[in-house]
């Protein structure tokens, strides 16, 4: 048996390339529950422990997003309608782009909803993502996924002793990873990919409980010769991405420790993480680069709580670690965001990366003086290209006049000797009446439409010949 305590011999020892005792691991059973008291005082903020190993970052040669919009999304919000569902699912099929990189889709399959919604983007005969689905460790469950014929299901398999002991209640260790595996075994027998998802795997006994499991899970899936994947749902958003920290917060170390230690390839490794305290994306972007080769995420991060991983910004994590997108396509991210807000009616954050209204506009004058030099200066990137969304700034007391000319220019989508500069008498005209509007405290921020009609009576010349250029309001 491995104790708790030996982890850190254990992964040194594995580390060095030596055999440790006890290869299968067997699960160990506890009479009480291991709640990681120095880490998870609950009376405080949870406590970062340091354990003085830093396991080497393997970034795997395939990285894939896969996506949970349609299962842990919409346990967040009202649930979507089927064809709702159908234009989402045919959006991240255009993301993914085609090779695929958004991999798989997980949909319930409880309600009719449910199973037309997956009929239905089954219909389509798009070959990504694939369509997945999500079940309880129950057999009657597992009847409903064998007659919607998903050909990979996801299967709830709670691994830390807040769930064994508190949800199980009675039921030891290895007598609830025996009614995980008797399910998941049944579902091999039938042909289907199972994937385990070790719910609150960031508070679990890695060594003692998630380990033995991985390993029988490979021993099921060479049996069936079936793949068996391994989903590490950061539950509470209590991972943390360093190397150098202990188990089992450590997401980093998680993906080591089941790469090298429970045998688990990397393309049946997946990361599912929440964003309770903001490192959910830090977290799945550790995941790619200490050996999982998927991560779990959902459009615009929606999600339980605090919301998931969201896919967007995931695509360009993707980018920044393999220095290319691999044929995705961004510019229907922000399609797909518009869907979104016309339809769904879901409300975007004015301040949301990548897709807020105000993620590359800027508000300082200073900033905006800059981007009229050189638009480098204050983007990361040409939003515009990527995104379909150029540049703009929102007048405001602080915006100067470089503010009013970057929005001439941006709004009329002026080039080069186009463009007008900060110091036109024009410029400085409608710079006057902006100043003298916040003066007088008729406004806190000036409208496009505000700053259309000062532009008309203030450049009339300029607006006959540029009013053919205009951006829709």
């Amino acid at each position: 048996m491995i104790l708790a305590d030996d982890a850190r011999e254990i992964i040194l020892r594995t580390m060095r390339g030596e055999s440790v005792e006890c290869p299968d691991y067997e699960v160990l059973d506890s009479p009480e529950p291991k709640l990681y008291k120095e880490m998870f005082p609950f009376d405080a903020p949870p406590k970062t422990v340091w354990d003085g190993i830093e396991v080497p970052q393997e970034i795997p040669d395939n990285l894939w997003i896969t996506d949970t919009s349609f299962r842990d999304g919409q346990q967040s919000r009202d649930p979507y309608t089927v064809e709702q569902i159908v234009e989402l699912y045919k959006y991240l099929n255009k993301i993914g782009g085609p090779k695929g990189k958004i991999l798989m889709t997980e949909c319930f399959l409880y309600t009719n909803r449910d199973r037309e919604a997956v009929a239905r983007a089954r219909s389509l005969g798009l070959e990504f993502p694939i369509i997945s689905g999500w079940i309880r460790a129950s057999k009657d469950d597992l009847r409903l996924a064998k007659e919607a014929k998903v050909e990979e299901l996801g299967m709830l398999s709670s691994i830390s002793d807040y769930h064994i002991f508190y949800k199980f209640k009675g039921l030891s260790r290895s007598q609830v990873l025996s009614k995980y595996l008797e399910v998941i075994e049944e579902g091999l027998k039938s042909g289907i990919v199972m994937r385990a998802h070790v719910e609150d795997c960031t508070r679990a006994d890695v060594l003692g409980v998630v380990v033995p499991f991985a390993k029988r899970l490979m021993r099921l899936s060479e049996k069936y010769r079936l793949p068996v994947k391994l989903r590490i749902p950061d539950t509470l958003g209590l991972g943390l991405p360093w190397p150098q920290a202990a188990l089992p917060r450590s997401i980093p170390k998680i993906m080591w420790v089941l790469r090298h230690i429970a045998g688990v390839p990397s393309e049946w490794l997946e990361f599912h993480g929440h964003n309770d305290f903001h490192l959910a994306i830090a977290n799945a972007t550790s995941a790619w680069m200490y050996g999982a080769s998927l991560n779990n995420t959902t459009l615009l991060g929606i999600g339980e709580r605090a919301g998931n991983v969201p896919l967007e910004a995931m695509v360009f994590a993707y980018a920044g670690l393999k220095g290319s997108l691999d044929g995705m396509d961004t510019q229907t991210i922000t399609e797909a965001c518009h869907y979104y807000k016309r339809t769904v009616g879901y409300h975007i954050p004015h301040y949301y990366p990548l897709v807020g209204k105000n993620f590359n506009i800027t508000r300082a004058g200073i900033h905006a003086d800059g981007a009229l030099k050189n638009i480098e200066m204050y983007l990361p990137f040409d939003t515009e290209k990527l995104l379909g969304v150029p540049p703009g700034v929102s007048i405001t007391p602080y915006s100067g006049n470089a503010g009013v000319a970057f929005w001439i220019n941006y709004y009329f989508s002026l080039k080069n000797s186009e463009k007008v500069d900060k110091d036109h008498p024009d410029v400085m005209k409608i710079y006057g009446e902006v100043l003298k509007r916040f003066d007088q405290g008729e406004a806190l921020t000036i409208s496009d439409r505000e700053m259309l009609s000062l532009l008309k009576k203030n450049m009339p010349e300029f607006w006959e010949n540029n009013k053919h250029r205009i951006n829709p309001l």
